[in-house]
């Protein structure tokens, strides 16, 4: 911090500018002696919009351009949606709260004034970990790459070029869309991205972050530890259609996941329960089991 000042880094998009000020008013509130800034930035990943995250490196491409302005103490807070975070976080650039989780589902975005879901066209939609359950789903429906924020792909859609859209409920919700959504993809039918809905708040090593202690979310705080450890130990990124959801019920933790084989293109998808206490040992031996269920088969 300088001059009095916590200042935030962040993607420039509206949802990112959103998803930042939720912090931001919380940091008034706990720090009201601090003055709170926001620095915006456009990230190569926003930049990239003709190819698929995986063709052209993955997450990392979202918070490559905060990550260097943290380091360079041009901010001192990254505010970043979790889902969009690789799974391996720098040791000098820790995570030092996980939000509240909004609503983690995927949902269906149709055309204005549209009913039905017109097959004739492509569903728009980048994310093969989505694609490979939505074709268990639909399996007559063709799939096509659709990038951007969220209103530039709205913006395509309403122009004609999809027949819907496969999004996170969380963003739509975020930006007061919430109408937008003509259906929800309950977590046993779509499996989520891992910590889908939740924010992650990013901070220097060896710095003094209490002051984010109460931001910090528990149960979000353990679904995003339980389902990045399954990611993490499958290495699934962007180009693995790996998913992941946690939800805390009573004094456990059920996690659902998938894992899929590239080499095999065999998938599975399976459950397990585990202790709150330990929320990553969880999410590897769910990965473990997974691993050997598709090699079993093989």
């Amino acid at each position: 911090m300088v001059n009095n000042a916590i200042c935030i880094g962040s993607r420039e998009s509206r949802l990112a500018v959103i998803q930042s000020e939720i912090v931001m008013e919380y940091l008034k509130k706990e720090c009201p002696q601090k003055e709170i800034r926001l620095l915006t930035m456009k990230t190569t990943g926003d930049k990239i919009l003709d190819r698929t995250l995986d063709k052209v490196g993955g997450k990392g491409l979202f918070v490559k351009e905060l990550d260097k302005a943290l380091l360079e103490r041009r901010s001192d807070l990254s505010v970043h949606s979790l889902k969009d975070m690789p799974m391996e976080v720098p040791e000098e650039l820790p995570i030092v709260a996980f939000s509240k989780r909004e609503d983690p589902r995927d949902v269906l975005v149709l055309p204005e004034g549209a009913d039905n879901l017109d097959l004739s066209k492509p569903i728009g939609c980048s994310s093969q970990r989505r694609i490979l359950q939505l074709q268990q789903m639909y399996p007559e429906a063709t799939f096509k790459s659709i990038r951007g924020n969220v209103l530039t792909r709205l913006n395509k859609l309403d122009g004609g070029e999809y027949s819907g859209l496969i999004l996170a409920a969380a963003g739509l919700k975020r930006l007061g869309l919430e109408e937008r959504i003509s259906r929800y993809y309950e977590p046993d039918e779509v499996i989520p991205a891992a910590g889908q809905g939740i924010l992650a708040v990013q901070g220097r090593q060896g710095e003094d972050y209490s002051y984010m202690e109460r931001f910090a979310d528990r149960e979000g705080t353990i679904a995003a530890l339980c389902e990045r450890a399954f990611v993490r130990y499958l290495d699934g990124g962007c180009s693995s259609p790996v998913a992941a959801h946690a939800v805390i019920e009573g004094d456990e933790i059920f996690l659902r996941g998938l894992y899929y084989q590239e080499s095999t293109g065999k998938y599975k998808i399976g459950t397990m329960r585990g202790s709150l206490e330990d929320p990553e040992t969880l999410g590897v031996n769910l990965a473990k089991k997974l691993i050997w269920e598709v090699g079993k088969n093989e």
